[in-house]
């Protein structure tokens, strides 16, 4: 055997196949997921879910009827919801077409008005018994689901995406000719 053989194993070869690999996640997570909204064949209708609002207001998911619905589910203790509720906001300012609620769950009302005058969130509904996580199985935060203006629920996405604008457009492009 040569004395001057490299090991056949190497660390350094492992973690660029591991850099590679978070790489290719970042890029389809950002670039090709938000492309990919599919409308889904099999919607099921959204529940009739009423929340009240920090202003005193009630909302209705079927308020919304004949209104694309985004519900933002947070809270707010969760540092992806910090990152991904400014996105949000912003695309909310510049499609008023399209109804954008963020619901804070299991908080607070004195800590929910702080953070949302911190965050500038507009029509913060709360949910101080968690009731949306039971009603639109929400595992984790953010989520925002998504109902067309038929009242269907047509997708749910999950975790921080930062190119939550660029999905949130897409679906609005394909559900609005639905």
């Amino acid at each position: 055997m040569n004395e001057n053989a490299k090991p056949v194993f190497s660390w350094a070869r492992t973690w660029d196949v591991l850099a590679l690999l978070v790489v290719a996640f970042v890029v389809w997570k950002i670039f090709v997921a938000p492309r990919s909204f599919a409308v889904a064949t099999s919607a099921q209708p959204a529940p009739h879910a009423a929340f009240a609002r920090l202003d005193g207001t009630a909302f209705h998911v079927t308020d919304a009827r004949g209104h694309l619905l985004f519900l933002d589910f947070y809270a707010s203790w969760c540092t992806p919801c910090k990152v991904e509720l400014p996105l949000v906001e912003s695309w909310a300012k510049t499609h008023a077409h399209a109804v954008v609620v963020p619901v804070d769950v299991a908080e607070p009302r004195d800590a929910v008005a702080a953070f949302a005058r911190k965050y500038a969130l507009q029509g913060v509904a709360l949910d101080p018994h968690a009731d949306a996580q039971g009603i639109f199985s929400i595992a984790g935060f953010p989520t925002l689901v998504v109902i067309d203006p038929q009242g269907r629920i047509r997708a749910k996405w999950e975790g921080l995406n930062p190119a939550i604008a660029m999905a949130m457009s897409n679906a609005e492009n394909t559900l609005a000719a639905h």
